[in-house]
């Protein structure tokens, strides 16, 4: 017997209720409408291009399954995108991401009419204002909302070094001058644990305790990303855009998390312009200079070089000691200067591991009842530190990459085409390229039995492709362990 639309369509929210997380699963399905189904093809009506978007970056693997039990192994979907019904213009095709899925131009009509902004003004026998945060237009008066920074990252606790001295500088010029100095934005970028989160937030304590009344706020891409789904979800659009553009300061962190996100690159956009326009400062991080992030639009990067773009690097041996003091000093530590030499000897990738190498340390003396000695330091640094393995051959790399997808490394040398043997194949390449000094022609000569220019074009790739697809991300870091840190 033929199924319905809203049969076939209950049948799938069935399976998927129970394999999303209830919040999600009641903010992106259950504003989904089934409208036809043809065969193997069910159409759905979602409420906006940005809606459509999601569920396709989010959920597209499990609606995948859903439908090929629903309805067979060649089974699609279609999307019908609301059209306001203000807007005369209409809605263009937009390929789908995954076979099987794609879109048509929607017709319908919005049911929802333009939102009523009406602000919020306080309340003139009010002891304090509320603190509000960045989901309500805030009014008239002037309003204090949660600048969400750390009051434990301040100036006095960044310690300076050659690593870091301009972005610090810039930072203090922008606080004594601020809306008057050329560094708007500043961009801090760097690999992960140097500092970047903590540079950034100090700046905005610094200004927030010059500036009292300047309304600063501090988030992260991530939280901005999910903000921006909930006023899109919600129709509050504009006023998430309004309350962006009435801060003082703003500081986002890790902006290469927008990569791939364009509805949320546009909106970052517009509120980026009207700040910088009006004065108002943008501190930003990340962990690449501008010229090497992937997925973010130019007109966005181009931007983001406006001001001044501030790079931190590892920290060298002087200004790691000077960390560790800092660090004991504040924590009340009694560690000899000896102990700290030798942890700033030994832990020299990032400061965020050069802390927790000394808590450790601590961590060690206070539970076991034991003086915090050289010796004591160099056992607990043994375990806790792992020495890199560099001398590393074509062919272990090649036993551990087919190791992890559990495959001969004889098929990397086929003409196979199947996306698991390519991606084993590109990724062995990129390792052995990255982690060897062979060239590319022997390279290609060992791992498939290609020429130099396909090795190229896979370590090129697979780079792409890392600063997008978190899964092969997740992969790489697992394989990277394997091959840097093997017992």
């Amino acid at each position: 017997m033929d199924l319905s639309a809203k049969e076939i369509w209950n049948k799938c929210l069935e399976f998927i209720k129970d394999n999303v997380p209830a919040l999600s699963y009641k903010t992106w399905f259950m504003p989904i409408i089934p409208l036809k189904v043809d065969k193997n093809l069910l159409t759905i009506q979602v409420p906006s291009p940005f809606f459509y978007e999601y569920i396709e970056e989010q959920y597209i693997d499990i609606l995948s399954i859903v439908l090929k039990r629903t309805l067979g192994s060649d089974a699609k979907l279609e999307y019908r995108v609301l059209v306001d019904s203000g807007n005369k213009t209409p809605s263009r095709p937009v390929p789908g991401r995954v076979p099987g899925t794609y879109t048509v131009p929607g017709n319908a009509q919005s049911q929802y009419s333009a939102p009523q902004q009406q602000p919020l003004q306080q309340p003139h026998n009010s002891p304090q204002q509320p603190q509000l945060g960045p989901y309500i237009i805030p009014g008239i008066k002037k309003i204090n909302i949660n600048p969400q920074l750390n009051p434990n990252y301040t100036i006095d606790n960044f310690v300076e070094g050659d690593c870091n001295r301009l972005g610090r500088s810039a930072g203090e010029a922008i606080v004594s001058r601020l809306s008057k100095t050329p560094y708007n934005p500043l961009l801090i970028h760097g690999d992960s644990g140097l500092g970047k989160t903590h540079l950034a937030q100090a700046i905005g304590n610094s200004i927030k305790n010059a500036y009292p009344d300047k309304l600063v706020l501090y988030v992260s891409a991530n939280k901005f990303q999910t903000q921006y789904c909930d006023a899109v979800r919600s129709n509050n659009r504009n006023d998430f855009i309004h309350f962006y553009q009435m801060l003082d300061v703003l500081i986002i962190d890790d902006v290469q998390e927008f990569a791939g996100k364009q509805s949320t690159q546009d909106t970052f956009f517009h509120i980026f312009n009207q700040l910088q326009q009006n004065g108002k400062q943008i501190i930003l991080t990340c962990d690449k200079d501008p010229s090497e992030l992937k997925g973010l639009s130019k007109r966005l990067l181009s931007r983001f070089k406006w001001g001044l773009v501030a790079e931190i690097t590892i920290p060298d041996y002087q200004t790691r000691l000077n960390i560790l003091r800092k660090k004991a000093y504040n924590d009340g530590m009694d560690i000899s200067e000896e102990v700290l030499e030798y942890i700033a000897q030994m832990v020299v990738s990032n400061v965020r591991e050069l802390e927790g190498a000394l808590i450790s340390v601590l961590a060690q003396s206070t539970l076991n009842h034991k003086e915090i000695t050289l010796d004591l330091a160099r056992n607990i640094l043994e375990k806790i530190i792992r020495k890199p393995k560099y001398d590393l051959t074509l062919d272990y790399i090649l036993k551990v990459v087919c190791g992890h997808f559990r495959m001969n490394p004889d098929v990397l040398n086929t003409k196979s085409r199947k996306r698991e043997i390519v991606l084993a194949r590109q990724l062995a390449m990129y390792f052995a390229k990255k982690l060897t000094n062979s060239s590319l022609s022997v390279i290609g000569m060992q791992i498939g039995n290609r020429d130099h220019s396909t090795v190229l074009h896979a370590c090129k790739t697979v780079a792409d492709l890392l600063q997008t697809d978190k899964q092969l991300k997740a992969i790489y870091d697992e394989i990277e362990t394997k091959l840097k840190y093997a017992s």
